[in-house]
């Protein structure tokens, strides 16, 4: 008996309609009274391969600074952040959904979200506001970070293989700009420099159709868990991103056993990583020996929405499904861990 393959079969893709790129950028200077620091921000800002963020976070009516809404220059206490979360993620999340046509009969939902909480849960919400059946089996994968969505994926994968007519929605759904923090420290806010809001949502079924998923892999990097955190805080979620990760990276992809885990033995011709800065992107492309063509994908992502912390990889992934071609492609991911998490994929016909 042939093994049951998962197939990513559709994506969809959406962001909110506030671009707040330019209005952070401006925030965050105004906030540094070094004028070194602050020569270095600029200068970061300007080499980050960043030119739009979203947000669901509207700026007020001809304002142009970040904190004259909803910051309106204080910083709202993490249970005003998690109402807008509540309303805001749910929406954004549809509206990535609808991006993928008729559904079929939807039998389970997985949803990956690392920034916010509530309950009854997105995954609820999505499937009383769909219409699906009551009998829809639900999973949510929380607080992972960036790599969310590998194990979202994955758990559609085991689900198919074990299920073979089961027909998943996979939704991963972020808004990162919720999580403001009212700091005039250098590393922080070039860390919040990186994030946006997004939602990509995909049908993984048995069906021979879009991607094939071959196999899933999950690298922990010895002696690196603090360089990422991700904590709640009162006022908000408090990202930790260090400056040694790309460096953490980079000594990781050039050791053979690592490379061999992660990349196995056969040439990859597509690459699909995940957008978490352009450090990271020149990491990965530098220690792997890549063409600058390779991660075209992923940089074009990074510019136009930013880093959408686990709804990311979905945006890399939906470019190269519409195009097709794919003999043997590797999806990966960077969070807290330092961990690497990922999985090969090809086109089928």
């Amino acid at each position: 008996m042939l093994p049951i393959i998962a197939h990513i079969n559709r994506i969809g893709t959406a962001v909110p309609a506030h671009d707040i790129h330019g209005l952070f950028v401006e925030w965050a200077e105004s906030r540094i009274a070094d004028p070194r620091a602050g020569r270095l921000f600029r200068r970061m800002a300007d080499r980050a391969g960043i030119t739009r963020r979203w947000s669901v976070l509207a700026p007020p009516p001809g304002g142009t600074q970040i904190d004259g809404g909803f910051y309106d220059g204080a910083m709202p206490p993490t249970s005003a952040r998690m109402t807008i979360y509540a309303e805001e993620a749910p929406r954004l999340a549809l509206a990535a959904i609808a991006e993928l046509g008729p559904l079929g009969e939807i039998s389970h939902i997985v949803v990956a979200s690392c920034t916010g909480f509530v309950a009854p849960g997105i995954d609820q919400i999505i499937a009383r506001t769909l219409g699906l059946a009551p009998t829809v089996e639900r999973t949510l994968v929380g607080f992972m970070g960036c790599y969310a969505a590998i194990a979202a994926l994955r758990v559609a994968h085991h689900i198919v293989r074990s299920t073979p007519e089961a027909r998943v929605l996979v939704v991963m759904v972020e808004l990162s700009t919720l999580h403001l923090q009212g700091t005039t420290e250098l590393e922080p806010l070039l860390a919040m420099l990186q994030f946006g809001d997004g939602s990509g949502a995909a049908i993984v079924s048995a069906e021979p159709t879009g991607f094939a998923i071959d196999r899933f892999f999950a690298h922990t990097l010895p002696d690196s868990d603090g360089l990422i955190g991700w904590k709640i805080g009162d006022e908000g979620f408090i990202m930790h991103l260090a400056g040694a990760v790309p460096n953490r990276i980079s000594e990781a992809l050039q050791d053979d056993a690592t490379r061999s885990a992660l990349i196995g033995d056969e040439p990859v011709d597509a690459w699909a990583v995940h957008a978490g800065g352009r450090s990271v992107l020149d990491a990965v492309e530098r220690s792997l020996e890549l063409t600058p063509a390779a991660l075209i994908d992923s940089r074009t992502i990074l510019a136009e929405k930013g880093n959408m912390s686990s709804a990311t990889i979905m945006f890399v992934l939906a470019r190269m499904l519409e195009r097709g071609g794919v003999a043997n492609g590797l999806s990966i991911a960077f969070g807290p861990g330092l961990a690497a998490e990922g999985f090969h994929f090809r086109s089928v016909a």
